[in-house]
């Protein structure tokens, strides 16, 4: 049975948490606004259940909690910045504000994050450029490698995600958010959490055939599937896109693939971001393009639905949606990870709050 939090006490039980690990407090802010958005938009995993990989991280040695991200490298329209070895979540803020910034100026801004780790869901970063009337392109690598190329026996990827947004309707910009896999694997893990079968199509065992068992993936070396499912439903997309992300984030960054021997040994390895924001106004009047993607959304959604009762949606409809309902009747969180998180706040000292 899930437990019901409001969204404030959720995020404020991140925050200490992270407090209690040693996080500086506007760094621990910062990266439980983070975390509490995929929360409050229903990106469950991307949100608290990721504490408990953290944690595990965090006593091997793998993060620097206090870390500041700085920029090492920089021209009017770039800048490489490193992330000290800690968590993503202020130094991808970091990049992709400075990347709206130097669009402001130049119409364009591209930043680069190296030495880093999780950053949380991409489509918070995202929403800094539309909202800032910007488009925004955000990609990062992955720790995980739980995904074979497409006619491939073991894993190369990991899962790899995508974001793209573009401003539209004030408060309703187009936000697409995407693994490159079927499922993020943090969707797979809250299932393993919880005791629950997956979903048909989501993962393979180490053999690589199907299974609806979640744990052969978090425990038995199983594999996710890349977008697509199988090579006959064109699985080859989701492969190149799982590196193309790679690409722009690991390959312009300078760290690994997620295919290098170094992730085989289960070494702590430095991840990468890429973050994008473009202004449209280099191109025509900023408003009419705006106009434009407003326009083109509510084309999708008046179209006729094969199912009455479930209209067309556009990408960001659905987690603004769960963001409305969960702001009046609470985050639920499954007894599973209720019990991890509480025991990990007893070990740090840190408050219960839920």
């Amino acid at each position: 049975m899930a437990v019901i939090s409001s969204a404030a006490d959720h995020e404020a039980q991140v925050e200490a948490i992270l407090r209690a690990w040693g996080m500086p407090r506007a760094q621990a802010g910062e990266t439980a606004e983070i975390l509490g958005y995929a929360d409050l938009h229903g990106i469950d995993s991307h949100g608290m259940s990721m504490l408990p990989p953290y944690d595990q991280w965090r006593r091997e040695g793998r993060l620097d909690l206090a870390a500041v991200p700085k920029v090492v490298k920089e021209s009017p329209v770039s800048a490489l910045v490193d992330g000290g070895g800690g968590l993503g979540h202020v130094p991808g803020a970091f990049a992709m504000r400075l990347a709206v910034a130097k669009a402001g100026v130049s119409g364009i801004g591209v930043c680069v994050v190296r030495n880093t780790s999780h950053f949380g869901a991409c489509g918070y970063y995202g929403l800094i450029a539309a909202e800032a009337g910007l488009i925004g392109m955000v990609s990062t690598s992955a720790s995980g490698v739980r995904v074979a190329p497409t006619g491939g026996a073991s894993a190369r990827l990991g899962t790899d995600p995508w974001c793209f947004a573009a401003p539209g309707e004030p408060g309703r910009p187009f936000l697409l958010d995407m693994a490159t896999t079927t499922v993020a694997f943090g969707r797979v893990r809250n299932k393993a959490n919880e005791g629950l079968p997956t979903p048909s199509g989501w993962v393979l065992d180490a053999e690589g055939r199907p299974s609806v068992d979640p744990t052969d993936v978090s425990e038995r070396g199983g594999l996710l599937t890349s977008l697509g499912g199988t090579a006959e439903n064109s699985s080859h997309k989701g492969y190149g896109l799982a590196m193309m992300a790679d690409i722009l984030s690991a390959g312009l960054a300078g760290e690994s693939f997620p295919s290098d021997p170094l992730h085989a040994k289960g070494e702590r390895v430095g991840l990468a971001h890429f973050f994008l924001a473009m202004d449209p106004g280099l191109f025509r009047e900023a408003d009419a393009f705006k106009a434009d993607v407003a326009r083109f959304g509510d084309a999708m959604r008046a179209t006729p639905p094969l199912d009455p009762g479930r209209p067309v949606l556009v990408a960001g409809d659905p987690e603004r949606a769960m963001a409305v309902r969960r702001r009046v009747e609470g985050v639920p969180m499954g007894d599973g990870l209720r019990a991890q998180i509480r025991a990990i706040a007893e070990a740090s000292g840190a408050d219960w709050l839920l």
